[in-house]
């Protein structure tokens, strides 16, 4: 009864996982030999022989030969023992076949839960050897169970389990349904699913598109880098080793057929391609799109970027909660800076010589609150504020994306306005100087001018003085002769 019932685990543990035999056997005799143990305490020794062929169990345990047996468990009669063997003397160790219903119903546990233990083992170290050269591979299987938000995959003979962590915000599975992970790592020791699974590692998109897109699986289109933010946006930056073939084009496919399969399998996840450029300026523009930019200031030694865009694409280029931002910058492994065309243009503005605007003083233009909350992080003048990137702003508690771009722009109006005030000051001091300078130039020129004509007047003097001289009688002008002449004919006539 015994055997019987020890076989029939045995071959039902032979039906259901796929161990060798050998390993079967031995564990049996290893259960048997330690239920044996615990009956037989006392005994010398205790060993089990198991014949393959008939299936038949026998437990040889070593007893003491003394006088009269005490102690049944490990000593034997003189007169029993000679009938194993008529040799024997006291104090000689004899082996005496037990029969297994000896054991009892808890020899029996015993030796089964030995058997299952040492099945498991040897289940978990083969799953371990199959699965260990897929690390880092999609796998594919079965909803079998949805456990307290942990998704437990039936893979073949093996479960794998995806936590709730790894799994995308919009997953909504059914037991039954077909599913799609990330292999992250095998676990030979662990007691549950020894597979964990993720659906939301960057890798994970990688994977899906070497399945999708043949030039990516042929190493033609390679995946430089990827930003992803599992079930909203993924970024990827790709590049062709080959000059014909086009890198977004063949991740996109015919319609955008390739790009849609993998959207789908993400739940709608948007999924940003961005070729790829050894000009960093040039791959920082890309990797902020859709936003437009206006220049980059690349500072490779400290591995930042500082990046401008029109005041209207801000909000664009931060992205929702700054995710757009993030993302360029994971994807090229820059910190980026952003700073808006109007902070530009008031840096200018403040280097030109506006001089520093006490925060205080602009609790009308930005409101008490805000000044409150840019004082209390150190901020004292409207160029310190200037000064700060959109992102370092964002992260000010009860200032979001729109005060942000509120305060520069109001700020940026604010140097603007006092910069035009301080030009006009000086075009019209520059006018007033101007004017006086006009003004001592005509006093000097009119003093020239009456110099010259008292010098002129001087000069006119004798010559009037020689004309006025008076004529002696005897002194006739010259022509006064012809004129006496005519009058005379004139008198006759």
């Amino acid at each position: 009864m015994m055997n019987e019932e020890i076989l029939e685990a045995l071959r039902g543990m032979a039906r259901e996982k796929a161990v060798d035999k050998r390993l079967l056997v031995e564990t049996l005799t290893i259960g048997l030999l330690s239920a044996a143990r615990k009956r037989y305490a006392t005994a010398q020794d205790v060993h089990v022989d198991f014949d393959e062929v008939t299936g038949e169990i026998r437990v040889i345990v070593g007893k003491k030969v003394v006088p009269v047996a005490i102690d049944l468990a490990g000593e034997i009669d003189l007169d029993e023992a000679r009938k194993i063997n008529p040799r024997v003397r006291i104090g000689d160790v004899v082996g005496v076949e037990v029969p297994t219903a000896e054991f009892g119903r808890n020899a029996i546990q015993t030796a089964k839960q030995v058997l299952v233990q040492r099945v498991r083992e040897a289940e978990r170290e083969n799953v371990y050897s199959e699965f260990i050269e897929r690390k880092s591979h999609v796998i594919s299987g079965t909803v079998q169970q949805v456990d307290r938000g942990n998704v437990i995959v039936k893979i073949g003979k093996t479960e794998g389990i995806i936590p709730h962590r790894e799994l995308i915000n919009r997953d909504r599975f059914k037991i039954g349904d077909p599913v799609r992970a990330y292999l992250l790592d095998v676990d030979k020791d662990q007691k549950g699913p020894q597979l964990h699974l993720s659906r939301t590692h960057p890798e994970f998109v990688r994977k899906l598109f070497e399945q999708e897109v043949p030039e990516i699986f042929e190493r033609v289109v390679e995946i430089r880098s990827i930003a992803r933010e599992a079930g909203s946006r993924t970024k990827i930056c790709v590049v062709s080793h080959d000059d014909r073939v086009d890198p977004v084009g063949a991740c996109v496919g015919m319609k955008g057929a390739r790009v849609q399969n993998i959207v789908r399998e993400l739940g709608g996840e948007r999924i940003d391609i961005v070729p790829y450029s050894q000009d960093m300026k040039i791959l920082v523009s890309r990797a902020l799109s859709p936003a437009r930019v206006l220049d980059v200031v690349y500072d490779e030694v400290n591995g930042k970027a500082t990046v401008v865009v029109a005041d209207e694409q801000v909000p664009l280029a931060i992205g929702r909660g700054g995710q757009n931002a993030r993302l360029a910058a994971k994807l090229t492994g820059l910190a980026i800076v952003l700073v808006s065309q109007s902070q530009v243009e008031a840096q200018k503005e403040q280097e030109a010589g506006v001089p520093d605007i006490d925060l205080e003083s602009l609790t009308k233009e930005l409101g008490p609150r805000v000044v409150a909350k840019l004082v209390n992080c150190g901020k004292e003048t409207l160029q310190d504020v200037m000064k700060t990137s959109i992102d370092e702003l964002m992260e000010i508690p009860g200032i979001g994306e729109k005060t942000s771009s509120r305060i520069l722009a109001i700020g940026a109006q604010i140097l603007e306005q006092r910069a035009l005030e301080i030009q006009r000051g000086r075009e019209e001091q520059a006018a007033q100087e101007g004017a006086k300078e006009t003004d001592r130039e005509a006093a000097l020129t009119g003093a020239e001018e009456e110099g010259e004509a008292a010098e002129g007047a001087s000069e006119a003097a004798p010559k009037a003085e020689a004309t006025a001289e008076p004529r002696t009688d005897g002194e006739t002008q010259e022509g006064a002769e012809p004129q006496a002449e005519a009058n005379t004919k004139g008198v006759e006539a």
